[in-house]
C-alpha cells in the first residue's frame, strides 16, 4: 500500500493543472483579494485562512480525477488482483489526498507570511497547518466517491459544481457576514464554512468550537459513507 501511495503522490504532483489549479490559483486569488482596498491586517489573516482552505478543497476534491483515470484506462481492475485488499486500495487513495492537500495550505500561509505581513504567534502557524490539514478529509472521501461514481465526462461538472459551490456558500472567498441572514444560517451547516472556522478559531488564539467539530464529523460519515457505497458499485461494473 506504501509503494502505491508514493506512486499516486508522485503522479498527482506533476500534474501541470493540479499545481495551477489547486496551488497557484489560491494564492493568486489571495493576494488579489487583500491587495485591492483595504489592507486591514485581520482582513489579510482571515482571507489566507479562507484560501488555504479552498486550496485544500480543490486538492481533496482532485483526488476523483484519478481515481476516474483509473477507471478509463483498467488500472482499478488491475488493482484488484494485487495482494492489495480493497480497504487498502482506498486508504492509500484518501492518503493520497492528504498529503497532496498539504501545499496547497503552506503555499497560501507563505503568501500571507512573506508577501502580505500576516504576523501571528510562532504556534498558530503549524497549528493552522495541521488543523486543515486533518479537516480537508470529509473533502477527500467526496472526492473518492465522485471519482468511484461517475465517469471521467461528468466528473468534471460535478467536482467543480462541488469546489466553487462549496467554496462560495462556506464563506471561503467572501465573510459569511456579508451574506443575508437565511444564507448565513445555511451557511453555519455547511462542510466547508466549519472547516475555515478550525484555523480562524486558532487565529483568534481560542481552541475550536464543539458546533464545528460536530458538523465537520457529521460531514466525514456521510460522505465517507458515500465513498465505500461508490467503491462496491464500481466493482460492480469493473
Amino acid at each position: 500500500m506504501w509503494d502505491y501511495l508514493r506512486l499516486e503522490v508522485k503522479r498527482t504532483l506533476r500534474d501541470g493543472r493540479f499545481v495551477l489549479g489547486t496551488i497557484a490559483m489560491p494564492v493568486m486569488m489571495y493576494l488579489l483579494f487583500t491587495n485591492i482596498g483595504s489592507t486591514d491586517g485581520s482582513w489579510r489573516t482571515a482571507s489566507m485562512v479562507g484560501m488555504a482552505a479552498y486550496g485544500a478543497l480543490g486538492a481533496a476534491l482532485n483526488t476523483a480525477g484519478g481515481v476516474a483515470e483509473d477507471r478509463a484506462i483498467g488500472w482499478l481492475r488491475q488493482l484488484r488482483i494485487t495482494p492489495m485488499t480493497p480497504r487498502q486500495g482506498v486508504l492509500g487513495r484518501a492518503l493520497t489526498g492528504a498529503v497532496t492537500v498539504l501545499p496547497a495550505v503552506l503555499a497560501v500561509m507563505l503568501a500571507g507570511a512573506l508577501v502580505n505581513g500576516v504576523r501571528m504567534d510562532a504556534w498558530k502557524w503549524p497549528a493552522i497547518a495541521v488543523l486543515l490539514w486533518l479537516g480537508s478529509l470529509p473533502f477527500t472521501m467526496l472526492g473518492l466517491g465522485n471519482g468511484y461514481r461517475l465517469t471521467s465526462q461528468a466528473l468534471g461538472g460535478v467536482n467543480m459544481l462541488c469546489y466553487l459551490g462549496l467554496a462560495v456558500l462556506g464563506g471561503l472567498w467572501f465573510p459569511v457576514a456579508l451574506f443575508p441572514q437565511w444564507l448565513q444560517q445555511i451557511s453555519s451547516f455547511t462542510p466547508t464554512n466549519r472547516f475555515a472556522q478550525l484555523g480562524t478559531a486558532v487565529a483568534d488564539g481560542h481552541a475550536p468550537s464543539v458546533a464545528a467539530l460536530v458538523v465537520l464529523t457529521g460531514w466525514l460519515l456521510a460522505f465517507g459513507s458515500y465513498a465505500v457505497v461508490s467503491y462496491r458499485r464500481s466493482a460492480r461494473t469493473i
